[in-house]
Formats: structure tokens, sequence, C-alpha cells
């Protein structure tokens, strides 16, 4: 009973920030399935390598390896642009790519094509590691989903 009133009393843990310059900058490795419609889920592994330039330009190198295709590299630059908000292109984006950080949560968006990508990053609570659910929508509907696990490496 005391050692339920010490707890009541005690303040809940913090929960993490999510800035993706700080948690991109250094190696990082994603293991996700990627579901297509109408197709089997495919093993997706990513090697990534961040840095953040003097402009505060977070450069992230990836080499994205799916089962099934060759490896290619892609890059991202993302740079913050107000309180939690962020900027920036990608290799693959056919259009800008926004973020809206909210506490441990980072939502993503850009387009590739008539594709409409959203990435919604989870960090863990000792933030290194994050999960990130990547949806693709074509005219509005689901036509293919990512589940990934990110984990720093350094």
């Amino acid at each position: 009973m005391i050692a339920a009133l010490l707890l009541a009393g005690a303040p809940a843990p913090a929960t993490p920030v999510f800035d993706p310059l700080r948690f991109f900058a250094g190696a990082t490795r994603g293991d996700a399935s990627l579901k297509i419609i109408l197709r089997s889920a495919r093993a997706v592994h990513v090697q990534g390598h961040g840095r953040v330039t003097a402009d505060g330009t977070l450069i992230l190198d990836q080499r994205v390896a799916q089962e099934g295709k060759a490896p290619k590299t892609r890059q991202w630059r993302i740079r913050a642009v107000g309180q939690g908000r962020y900027a920036g292109t990608l290799t693959d984006a056919t259009g800008p790519v926004t973020g809206e950080a909210t506490g441990n949560r980072l939502h993503l968006s850009y387009p590739t094509g008539r594709i409409r990508i959203d990435q919604w990053l989870t960090l863990s609570a000792d933030g290194r590691s994050a999960l990130n659910r990547l949806v693709a929508r074509r005219f509005g509907i689901t036509i293919a989903h990512l589940d990934e696990t990110i984990r720093k490496l350094d």
C-alpha cells in the first residue's frame, strides 16, 4: 500500500520528442515487411548513414535491399522549418517532403508520381529505435503498406 502511494506521487517518465535530425544522424538499420496489393509480403532491409551539415540540414544516404530486386540507393535532405515542422527532398519523391513531429511521433508525407506516401514513425522510450508505418495511396486507395523497425547502430 505504501509503495503504491509513493509511486502515485512519482512523475511519469517523459515521452521522448522525435527529432529526426538527431535520430537519423549516424548509422541506422531498418528491417521491414512490404505488402503490395495482390502480392505476397516481401522483406526490405535499409542501411542508412546520416550527417547534419553546418546549415542544419540532415543528409541521409540509404541503401535499400528489397527481396527479389537489386539494391538501390536514395538520399533524403531534411531541415527544420519551425517548431516540430520539417521540409526537404527525397530522391524517390517527385515533390517536396513535409514533416511534422508531435511528441514521440513524426509524420512524413510526399508524392512519388501518382502515388501519395505517408509515413508515421514512433520513437521508442529509449530513443534508440522507431517503428515506421508507411502507407502508399493512389486515388485515395491504399495500394501498399510497410511496417519497419529502425534501430540506431551508434
